[in-house]
Order: C-alpha cells, then sequence, then structure tokens
C-alpha cells in the first residue's frame, strides 16, 4: 500500500481541477488543420506557442516599463531575465518547425491563403514596447478596432529603452532632452550625448550599479531578440527558399531587412568609447 494514494484528490469540480484552470477544454480544442496533411498540426502548434510566449512577453515587458516609470530599477532585474529565457525557449522552437520539409509544408501552404505571422499583433505589441516603432505597420490591423486601438496605445507611448532614458534624467545625468520628450510614435534616433551618457554609466559602475546593470540586460535582450529573427530567417529560406510570404511580403528578402533593427543603439555605440 502506498500511504501516499490516499492524499490524492478525486473529487474535483472543473474550476479546481488542473485541467479546469489552465482550461485546457478550450486551449487544446483550438488545432484545426485545414487539410490532411500530418504536419499541419506542428505548423499550427508551432505559431500557436509562440503566441502565448509573446503574451508572457508583452505581460514582462509592460511591467518593467511601470516599474522604471516609477524610478524602480531592481525589480527589472527579475523580469527581464524572464524575458531572456522566454526569447530562449522562442528562439529554440525554430529548429522543431526545421523538422517541416518543402515537399511537407507546400502541400497545405496554399490553404494558409493570405494568412502571415505579419500579422500578430502581439509580435507587433512585443516590437512596439522595445521601441521598434512604425506607424505604418498599424494598417494591417485596421480591420479589428480594439486591436488597432491598442496598438495605437502603445505606439504613442514610450517604449522599454525611452522609460530607462527618462529615468537616467531624473537622476541627473545629462540625457539630450531630445531624447526623454519626443514623438512616441516615430522610431528611436541614437544620440552621442546619450552616447556619452553611458560612458559614464560604465565608467563608474560602482556608482551607477542598478543603471550599469540594466545596461547589460538589455544588451541581452536586443541580441536575443535578433537572433531570434535570424533564426526566423534561415528557416524560412529552409523551407520555401525565396517564394513570396502569404502576407505579401518579399519572404526571405523582407526577413532579412529586418536583422538591421537596433533597439538600443547607443549601449552598442558606447563600447567604442569605453578606453
Amino acid at each position: 500500500m502506498n500511504p501516499e494514494a490516499d492524499r490524492i484528490v478525486t473529487e474535483l469540480s472543473c474550476d479546481m481541477s488542473y485541467a479546469g484552470y489552465l482550461r485546457l477544454d478550450r486551449l487544446l480544442d483550438a488545432q484545426h488543420p485545414r487539410s490532411a496533411h500530418h504536419d499541419e498540426m506542428l505548423f499550427i502548434v508551432q505559431h500557436q506557442v509562440s503566441e502565448l510566449w509573446m503574451k508572457l512577453l508583452i505581460h514582462e515587458l509592460s511591467a518593467a516599463i511601470a516599474h522604471i516609470r516609477l524610478d524602480r530599477l531592481e525589480p527589472c532585474f527579475k523580469i527581464l531575465a524572464r524575458v531572456k529565457q522566454v526569447q530562449r525557449q522562442l528562439f529554440e522552437q525554430w529548429a522543431v518547425l526545421e523538422t517541416l520539409t518543402p515537399s511537407e509544408y507546400v502541400k497545405f501552404r496554399p490553404l494558409l491563403g493570405p494568412a502571415s505571422g505579419v500579422q500578430s499583433h502581439q509580435f507587433r505589441a512585443v516590437e512596439f514596447l522595445l521601441g521598434n516603432k512604425n506607424p505604418r505597420l498599424l494598417a494591417v490591423f485596421a480591420h479589428d478596432a480594439p486591436i488597432f486601438d491598442w496598438l495605437q496605445g502603445l505606439l504613442a507611448a514610450p517604449g522599454l529603452y525611452d522609460e530607462f532614458l527618462r529615468h537616467l534624467a531624473r537622476q541627473g545625468l545629462a540625457v539630450p532632452a531630445a531624447q526623454t520628450e519626443r514623438d512616441w510614435s516615430q522610431a528611436y534616433r541614437p544620440h552621442p550625448g546619450v552616447t556619452a551618457v553611458f560612458k559614464t554609466i560604465y565608467e563608474d559602475t560602482a556608482r551607477y550599479w542598478a543603471e550599469y546593470d540594466l545596461c547589460e540586460k538589455l544588451v541581452d535582450l536586443e541580441e536575443n531578440f535578433l537572433l531570434w529573427r535570424f533564426r526566423h530567417v534561415k528557416t524560412v529560406e529552409r523551407i520555401i527558399g525565396h517564394k513570396r510570404g502569404t502576407g505579401g511580403t518579399a519572404g526571405v528578402a523582407f526577413l532579412r531587412r529586418t536583422l538591421e533593427t537596433r533597439l538600443f543603439p547607443e549601449l552598442i555605440d558606447v563600447r567604442t568609447e569605453i578606453h
């Protein structure tokens, strides 16, 4: 007899059970392939799991921004460490999708119609939170008013890096005013004055340890973001070659251009200035 067996709870209402808490009835009923091809299930699950991870990224990045706005950097260290690990999960997922071969994908790709990852509103939200702003990309979501309004709000608000620069200015560091009060809906433009501020931080880490630590976590975040994008490019290239994307993009050529993104430019520029 196993004495622990008597302690297992067997009388469960639907809202108390593991399945009930996680809403597994809805979650596991969300996969509806349009073909009879075996590998379409992989394609659907891969993208749904990615969207779940992105939901967590939005949750965590929004919390980090709120803390920085209140000059509380310490809670952000744990949050951004978690973001880094979520990014790692998203990166490693590409290895699963790479098991889909070109001859397999072509069997059900036509059934996707115009559906494309470029239409992911959560990925766009992650980009806006990280400061990669482009007002023209909102047009993709004009058909869905609540999503459009939400993204428009994120577009018009300071991103993670913007709030960090504003924090540094409140601490008395000479962040140029043009970087702390601007049109947040526009892409960030680097400023040598911000590089100078980071040089001060990196050359006196004892005095600015919290700011220095956050700088390095932001560098981790940007590196992981670009590594994810690179893996995306190589996965798409491996599966469809240089065909056009399902959403009307140029496919691999379009994705390669995204590798030029610089989220936090002065955090890289400052490395040239440190002696």
